[in-house]
């Protein structure tokens, strides 16, 4: 005999129970839709929460009693999938959009030590900002920078050809390159 169930599945509308079947007989909708939905149309078929998860494939009756609950509460929302567990994003909007700022921002070749931005030089940039981001990595950076549509470009200038300026001992140098013409064509 099984046991009294503590929070029974409400009646379902018609629009739901249209949705339901659709879903369970499904091809296209991921297999863990399929078997909640099949669970749910057990419950509502009068099988016990065990006979349900039986039906559709599962061995606990517990995970069909908390679908239900959810389901109660949410709808056809409790069919899909909750977001899993793993640490909360650690960077938000302002940080982003400070990521983004830096980003869009010409480099300042005395200032920030190159002509164009590449992941390390811009993670150093914002690592030095008063207002930057002392913690940032050159992987979240990156996200940040495909997230908003920005493409690493196939050919970079780094700066004017047959100029360079060096960092050194003493200081920065410019350094000249005698055979520069001759490189250019």
């Amino acid at each position: 005999m099984a046991r009294r169930q503590k929070n029974p599945l409400r009646e379902l509308t018609e629009d739901e129970y249209g949705w339901l079947n659709r879903i369970a007989r499904s091809i296209s909708e991921p297999s863990s839709h399929v078997a909640r939905a099949k669970q749910i149309l057990a419950v509502a078929d009068g099988r016990t929460f065990t006979q349900a998860a039986q039906f559709s494939g599962c061995k606990s009756g517990d995970a069909v009693a908390r679908l239900v609950a959810r389901f109660n509460l949410e709808g056809l929302r409790a069919i899909e999938r909750k977001k899993g567990g793993g640490p909360k994003p650690k960077y938000g909007l302002p940080e982003r959009n400070r990521i983004l700022k830096e980003a869009r921002r010409s480099p300042d070749p005395e200032r920030d030590g190159t002509a164009s931005w590449s992941l390390m030089t811009l993670r150093r940039s914002l690592r030095k900002a008063s207002d930057g981001l002392p913690m940032v990595s050159g992987y979240t950076i990156r996200a940040v920078l495909k997230d908003a549509g920005f493409r690493w470009p196939r050919t970079r200038s780094w700066c004017e050809t047959g100029q360079v300026i060096r960092k050194r001992k003493s200081g920065a140098v410019k350094v000249n390159d005698p055979d520069s013409e001759a490189k250019k064509t």
